[in-house]
């Protein structure tokens, strides 16, 4: 048995432990930020000295991108990069300062009515830059195209931000709502790119396991062009394109990632909560590209297409992640609990109400918010309740049960390659 208590060292040994940790958390708090103000906007009352600087809808929707999002992006890429390049995972003080840096910018922008636009915008500015030098330069150790595409993510993620804080500062009129596509595009194409790399993985180890004849496929030329048809969007919106042009271009992506889709077998991964979640949160991106092209055409409000590509898509797929990696890198079984799989379909509840209600009742829009934010926070305070013993104390060294242990022997016996390899490796005194 390992040691049940919390240290410091232990919290900061792993990218994911604080980074999940505080994006659950934050997950939590900021949507009961913004349901305090619809609920005073809609009571017609006014808080007395708010502390944020700039519109409580603004704020919303940048906290939700560069708070939550990016927290659990930069846990995700922090506990993979060292997997994928055999190197080192940032860890001790580097990774305190990296946590620290995003803690700052959530303080600095809750804060921003007291602090000067310049040092609001330092602060928050911060972390990317160093997320960035310390991926790229586990990157560059085993240089691999498929992995750097990151890097010009998160540098397009960098450039929305920073376009933002000039916006607030009043020195660009591009509206926030461009700088906010932008910002949105980024995020969902890096859901994409994660998204079609752990899902059919994922279940293709599950059900070969199983023995199931019917295995998910994943056609290079069709990942390269979803990819591509996902940039194309990004790229039409952020020139400022709409109608026909951008409603084509997200048609066709739409119907990319559904083929893209419908080759991962998720049907039959209904009985395993920690399998379909995934297909599920991919289903929101189809969805939301769908809406988004709905919504060029002028058939919907564009307001569908990102909630279901936000709520729906990424917070699916996040927490979905999120949760797998949590109970893998910590020596825990692959399998859920019922608290989270009812998280889990909290989620799609709280996407599912926030598009409809509007959309069917606008009389009743404040309300559906509502009992939207309502759902979401549920979600994340049951997952930051579960998970919390999991990122904060030590990892699992040995408590399978014989059945489980008996699984876990036969699987990491040494093939005759292996055993070869064992046999010719001197043995270190």
């Amino acid at each position: 048995m390992s040691d049940p208590r919390f240290s410091i060292e232990n919290f900061f040994s792993y990218g994911f432990r604080p980074f999940f940790l505080f994006a659950y958390l934050f997950a939590a708090f900021s949507m009961t930020a913004w349901l305090a103000w619809v609920g005073l906007h809609a009571m017609k009352a006014q808080v007395l000295r708010p502390t944020i600087v700039v519109p409580p809808h603004e704020w919303h929707a940048h906290e939700m991108l560069f708070g939550y999002a990016l927290a659990a992006i930069a846990g995700f890429l922090l506990t993979a990069v060292p997997n994928w390049t055999n190197s080192k995972p940032v860890s001790g003080g580097a990774l305190m300062l990296l946590v620290s840096s995003w803690l700052a910018g959530r303080m600095a922008i809750w804060f921003s009515a007291y602090l000067p636009t310049l040092m609001v915008a330092v602060f928050d500015l911060a972390f990317i830059p160093m997320l960035l030098a310390f991926v790229a330069k586990a990157l560059l150790r085993r240089w691999a195209p498929r992995n750097f595409i990151f890097i010009p993510i998160l540098s397009l993620l960098f450039a929305a931000n920073i376009m933002t804080h000039v916006e607030w500062a009043g020195l660009l009129d591009a509206g926030p709502e461009l700088t906010n596509r932008l910002a949105i595009n980024a995020v969902v194409l890096l859901v994409t790119i994660i998204g079609g790399r752990v899902v059919p993985a994922f279940t293709t180890n599950v059900l070969r396991r199983e023995s199931h004849i019917l295995l998910p496929t994943s056609r290079k030329p069709l990942e390269i062009f979803s990819i591509l048809s996902m940039v194309a969007v990004l790229i039409v919106e952020a020139l400022g394109f709409d109608g026909w042009l951008a409603g084509t271009v997200a048609i066709v992506a739409a119907l990319a990632h559904a083929v893209r889709l419908a080759g991962w077998r998720g049907l039959q991964t209904l009985g395993k909560p920690i399998l379909w979640v995934l297909h599920l949160g991919y289903a929101w991106l189809v969805a939301g590209l769908a809406f988004k092209a709905a919504a060029h055409f002028d058939l919907m409000s564009e307001a569908t297409a990102i909630h279901a590509l936000t709520i729906g898509a990424v917070g699916t797929i996040t927490m979905a992640v999120m949760t797998r990696a949590s109970l893998g890198h910590t020596g825990r079984t692959l399998r859920v609990s019922n608290p989270i799989t009812l998280a889990y379909l909290l989620i799609s509840a709280s996407a599912v109400v926030r598009i409809v209600v509007p959309a069917l009742l606008p009389a009743y829009y404040n309300e559906g918010v509502v009992i939207a934010g309502v759902l979401w926070v549920l979600a994340f305070v049951i997952v930051s309740v579960v998970f919390w013993p999991i990122l904060t104390l030590p990892r699992i060294i040995s408590t399978f049960s014989p059945a489980t242990r008996c699984v876990r022997e036969r699987e990491q016996q040494p093939t005759s390659k292996t055993r070869s390899q064992i046999a010719s490796t001197p043995r270190k005194v």
